[in-house]
């Protein structure tokens, strides 16, 4: 039985969570994985209890860490090549950044037959200066000479890592979209509708938009308060949004709202006449997500966005930016009205469009399950990378001999 040898970042709230825990759930019995991970920050929500549902237990290097340490990334690099050496992996498999550098340098060091990163996201445009993203594509470029194999998460990343950036080679990567378990969000949703809206105390007729995510620069969270702030002088209809997620730039954020005259909740304060209420993290999303009539989505930066295609399971109409894999993650204009980055008037006009026609939310509520569940299950994930995993082995084999 193959070993796989599965790298993470850190256990966050996020995609790069669910895509390594089925992974290593599901891979059985055809494949033996053992799980790694880093730490999170201590301004996220923990995703532990994804993967303890699957009865994983990961094994944790404390200083494999998101910020950038050479003593405590060095450090996790020793404990890398450790595991690597008892475990002897005949994969190693990396999720994200942190954990692609160190665990690849790992295992091209200690000769691991086949490598493999996945890229949920990138920061090659929007995260960091000129300098310092020129420094982080080089650094990609050397470590995809070393990789067997490049899963990205959509096509338009596929680009991004072929053409626009020139990462590696196009025969290293492969087209792998994440994979959820969506059927939750199919079930009990009058239910849980009428739960949600009266924990916020939401009447019936009004309509609720939120934005789902953590709350950091790259979310470009000041984007969705300019709309809201357009929409509610503009709009004859009863709105509320909802800001859920928590983050580094929370105070930025309701310092922002204070700035736009848009009054605020909190979970620790409620104010009369407020139309946002920051709810911070909530685990079971499947809730608001039956209580919310539109998801909104405003970011520089996308991999494939966990918060969109579970609004699709839901049956949510979508208003968003046009930027990373959103259009592949989403049908434009059938399930999602796309805007370019950071363009307020078109995402304005898209919010309100959704806002004003019911017929319209209908028809896009409609649409978004059948293609989530088609396009996004779990056991579609897994069984396509069965499949990448036994090609990239058998090329190994065939190279040696």
């Amino acid at each position: 039985m193959p070993k796989v040898l599965r790298i993470i970042n850190r256990l966050n709230l996020g995609g790069p969570t669910y895509n390594a825990a089925y992974l290593t759930a599901f891979l059985a019995p055809e494949y033996e994985t053992l799980l790694v991970a880093g730490v999170k920050d201590d301004t996220e929500e923990s995703s532990e209890f994804i993967v303890r549902s699957l009865g994983i237990e990961p094994l944790y290097i404390e200083n494999m860490e998101r910020e950038i340490s050479f003593s405590k990334d060095y450090d996790a690099y020793k404990q890398l090549d450790k595991i690597i050496k008892e475990f002897k992996p005949d994969i190693v498999h990396t999720h994200a950044a942190k954990a692609g550098t160190l665990g690849r340098i790992a295992a091209w060091r200690n000769k691991v037959p086949v490598i493999v990163h996945t890229f949920h996201g990138h920061v090659f445009h929007s995260y960091f200066g000129p300098a310092k993203t020129r420094v982080f594509i080089e650094i990609e470029r050397l470590l995809g000479k070393v990789s067997t194999g490049i899963i990205a998460i959509s096509e338009e990343q596929r680009l991004d890592l072929t053409v626009r950036y020139t990462i590696c080679k196009e025969n290293k990567v492969h087209v792998v979209p994440l994979g959820f378990d969506l059927n939750k969000f199919r079930e009990k949703q009058p239910e849980k509708r009428l739960f949600f809206r009266n924990k916020y105390g939401l009447d019936e007729d009004t309509l609720a938009i939120g934005i789902i995510g953590r709350l950091v620069p790259i979310k470009n969270h000041k984007l969705f308060l300019e709309a809201w702030k357009k929409v509610v002088d503009t709009t004859q209809q009863k709105v509320h949004a909802f800001i859920i997620g928590d983050g580094e730039s929370r105070s930025d954020i309701e310092t922002l709202c204070n700035n736009f005259n848009l009054s605020f909740n909190t979970p620790t304060q409620n104010v009369e006449g407020a139309n946002i209420t920051f709810t911070s993290w909530i685990l079971d999303i499947d809730i608001p997500l039956a209580g919310l009539d539109i998801i909104a989505l405003t970011s520089f930066n996308e991999g494939t966005p966990v918060s969109l295609i579970e609004a699709q399971a839901a049956g949510k109409p979508i208003a968003t930016t046009e930027v990373g894999g959103i259009s592949n993650a989403t049908l434009p204009n059938i399930t999602a009205l796309l805007s370019p980055s950071n363009d307020i008037s078109s995402f304005t006009k898209n919010l309100l469009k959704l806002i004003e026609n019911k017929e319209l939310r209908a028809e896009m509520s409609a649409a978004g399950p059948e293609f989530a569940m088609s396009k996004y299950h779990y056991l579609r994930l897994v069984d396509d990378m069965k499949v990448l995993y036994n090609q990239l082995l058998n090329k190994n084999l065939k190279d040696r001999s």
